[in-house]
């Protein structure tokens, strides 16, 4: 079975904030496929389903993202037969809307990512990073939990629906596949 995570922060006030890019991406995933996210367990919200034939968990962490890891681990201790998993998360050295996906790697000063590789000892799994860019006036932390501007709105909304169909193409084409289509 495949874990998809969507990284991002609990709570209505970060609900529209770049950092809960991942979020977006699980409920559009959860949408799509008819993956109700109704089940609620400690650390995480999560559905399990299917998209195009492929056994599929679908999380969002209830932890904040530096504590990300709780809610992964978790997941896979309760799932016994995961076996593979990718992680959703924004970017900010992406511009807002670009896609990229890796097979490993470190976590590039992300937290929630150094989270997950700090309590599972491993870097070894899936990430699809969402763009979100940066700004010079304010710190990193005020940028990842503000808002997108009226400007980034149709771009975030394109990036995640583009995001749906590399997480499809992840899991039926394998990750190769889905890089050589989604990284223009």
């Amino acid at each position: 079975m495949w874990l998809v995570v969507g990284l991002g922060n609990p709570g209505d006030v970060y609900s529209d904030t770049r950092h809960n890019i991942g979020f977006m991406v699980v409920e559009a995933l959860s949408a799509a496929w008819d993956i109700p996210l109704r089940s609620r367990a400690r650390n995480y919200i999560y559905g399990r389903g299917f998209i195009r034939g492929q056994d599929v968990l679908l999380i969002k962490p209830l932890t904040f993202m530096n504590r990300s890891g709780a809610a992964v681990r978790d997941a896979i201790n309760k799932f016994e037969d995961i076996d593979k998993f990718l992680v959703v998360h924004d970017d900010i050295d992406l511009d807002t809307g670009v896609i990229r996906i890796r097979k490993s790697g470190s976590s590039g000063g992300h937290k929630g990512l150094e989270s997950i590789i700090q309590t599972l000892g491993t870097r070894d799994f899936f990430r699809l990073k969402l763009g979100v860019g940066r700004s010079d006036r304010i710190t990193v932390e005020e940028y990842v939990l503000g808002n997108f501007t009226r400007r980034e709105r149709p771009l975030i909304k394109e990036a995640v629906e583009k995001a749906v169909d590399a997480v499809h193409a992840i899991l039926t084409k394998g990750i190769s596949y889905a890089q050589n289509t989604f990284h223009k």
